[in-house]
């Protein structure tokens, strides 16, 4: 097999190399520098090669080298708290290497050769063991435990395993299969970022993703194991609203991808992640986080490979039976990238410019989330994968946000008109939706109330008639309205401002538990409920909008003892509306 060949055909990110035997996604070194590339497609003696580095510089006639190995990620202890770039290069180490910013041709391994960490071995010598089980732990970070399992393709009789100090490199133990051949056991193990980490089994979303936003728990729920978009225009608070589901939602471990997006916003959470503190621990966030940091300066193919290592990363923790969190900002970013290589082989554009197969690309990375089994332990992991997808001017029927539609069955649209009026979280309440409401109705019966969506429907009703009314309120006035509809529209503001807005910047508000979101919508459904019955009774309409105990229920969410406070408040308003009577 050659595994040295030319360069013929330079042309952006994407070369031309003759005279190579390369298999589809192999590694190869291209040039004097070596830089690294993959291969993406082969015509008869051309290979065609993605670089995900910069490719000014060299010529044609420089060597290419061909690994033989497919881009695969390193995955054992000491993924947690790093920060890499889009091909698991640890960012503090070039930063050692060669300053601030990052050479061509440099190589760093993935985890630290050198860690040396306690293993704490479960196994048993002399037992039959199978790909997926768990051989022993190590202690990662503070509480986060990392199970060291039999790598894939391996099985037979545990011949020897020992705890101990070891660093990622070292011998743990020694696997005798049926042909009585020998495998090695180690604290690491690779795997190609193309290919979905298999599972025992598939298991339904019955589960929510708490994630401490109101408006995301209460109407527009996120099951584990599921796929969400946030699509946005410039300026809505689509990293604002990654960032709060990466700080709150109830995920085990999170994987946060800056996909192309702009330094200084992967800046703010390379700041922020470590000062913040996990509220179930009390350890620093970043004990549970791992980074890729792929700015939009950096090369565009580097991209494609930033979102498949984020996903591998976090297949790699649910098979250790872990709830995984990964946000990808912005998925956008990464189609541009393959719209940008397929120009370059001068393949036939889809619509506007996006490659016909964008689609299947889109549906092949989003399926890869899911609640599941793993091979060989009873225990259930799943990957929660939350897209944010950037629009130009705000287009939502533009290609990548009618494809990931197509395959996420939770959409949170944001809008800039509600970001311009100043309501955060800006999520449109009519154009956003959920799937997964009837799949998880049983567990909030279960764990919450048996209200629960009773109450989140009738809220829901309520913004739908409000934007019915608006129509004509634009045209006369609300007090041009019959009274029980000036009291809807009252109702609507105060679900509006109580429920759906959210201080992300305030220490209590940023996050809200289950219970305190069913009672500010129970609070404020009684005082509809007891308003609606007022009026019936001949109480006139603007006596009721100035009872003064409603702005009660807004001061529960900037306090730690909102319960009794909503309490109070229900009593007050009871009270009031009473007395008008």
């Amino acid at each position: 097999m050659n595994k040295v060949g030319k360069l013929f055909r330079i042309a952006g990110p994407v070369v031309v190399a003759t005279g190579i035997d390369a298999e589809m996604y192999d590694l190869v070194r291209i040039g004097k520098e070596k830089l690294m590339g993959e291969v993406i497609e082969i015509q008869n003696d051309k290979t065609i090669i993605q670089v995900y580095e910069d490719t000014s510089g060299i010529k044609p006639g420089e060597p290419v080298y061909n690994t033989g190995k497919s881009l695969s990620v390193e995955l054992g202890p000491g993924l947690l708290t790093s920060i890499y770039d889009g091909i698991q290069r640890p960012l503090p180490t070039l930063k050692d290497q060669m300053g601030d910013f990052i050479l061509r041709g440099v190589d760093a391994p993935g985890l630290d050769q050198k860690k040396v960490w306690q293993f704490k071995a479960t196994a048993k010598k002399g037992e039959k063991i199978k790909t997926g089980e768990f051989l022993g732990e190590v202690e990662e970070t503070p509480g986060n435990m990392h199970k060291i399992m039999v790598p894939f393709g391996v099985s037979g009789t545990l011949k020897e395993l020992n705890s101990g100090k070891f660093t990622v490199n070292d011998v743990i133990g020694f696997v005798e299969d049926s042909n009585k051949q020998k495998h090695e056991l180690k604290l690491k193990q690779y795997w190609p970022v193309r290919v979905p980490r298999p599972s025992a089994k598939k298991l339904s979303p019955n589960m929510p993703l708490i994630t401490g936003q109101r408006v995301f728990d209460s109407l527009f729920t996120l099951a584990k194991g599921g796929v969400a978009a946030i699509p946005g225009p410039f300026g809505a608070g689509k990293t604002v609203s990654q960032q709060q589901l990466a700080k709150w939602c109830d995920a085990e471990i999170i994987v946060y991808i800056g996909c192309g997006e702009r330094g200084n916003e992967m800046t703010e959470v390379l700041t922020e992640f470590p000062h913040l503190t996990d509220p179930k621990t009390g350890k620093p966030l970043m004990n549970r986080t791992v980074l890729i940091a792929n700015t939009s300066n950096m090369p565009v193919a580097a991209r494609e490979a930033s979102v498949y290592t984020g996903i591998t990363i976090a297949e790699y923790y649910r098979d250790m039976g872990y709830d995984v969190a990964l946000m990808a900002d912005s998925t956008s970013r990464w189609a541009e990238a393959m719209r940008e290589i397929s120009s370059r082989l001068e393949e036939m554009p889809g619509e506007e410019g996006y490659p016909a197969y964008l689609s299947t690309k889109l549906a092949q990375f989003y399926e890869r989330a899911g609640r599941v089994q793993p091979l060989g332990t009873k225990k259930e992991g799943s990957v929660t994968v939350i897209g944010a997808v950037s629009p130009p001017g705000g287009d939502f029927s533009e290609p990548v946000t009618q494809n990931t539609l197509r395959v996420t069955k939770t959409f949170w649209a944001l809008d800039a008109k509600l970001a311009q009026r100043r309501h955060f979280p800006s999520i449109n309440w009519l154009t956003s939706y959920s799937l997964y409401l009837d799949t998880l109705e049983p567990w909030f019966a279960d764990n919450v109330n048996p209200d629960w969506r009773q109450l989140t429907g009738d809220c829901m009703k309520i913004l739908q008639q409000e934007e019915k009314l608006l129509e004509i309120v634009q045209l006369v006035g609300s007090d041009a309205l019959p009274e029980k509809e000036q009291l809807t529209l009252d109702a609507a503001r105060l679900i509006r401002e109580f429920l759906l807005q959210q201080n992300a910047y305030h220490e209590i508000d940023t996050f809200s538990s289950l219970q305190k979101t069913r009672l500010i919508m129970k609070t404020i459904l009684q005082y509809y409920a007891q308003a609606q019955s007022a009026l019936e009774h001949g109480v006139r309409v603007q006596k009721i909008l100035d009872i003064k105990s409603k702005v009660e229920i807004g001061n529960a969410k900037f306090n730690k003892d909102f319960e009794g406070i909503l309490n109070g408040a229900q009593k007050k308003i009871e009270a009031e509306i009473r007395a008008l009577s």
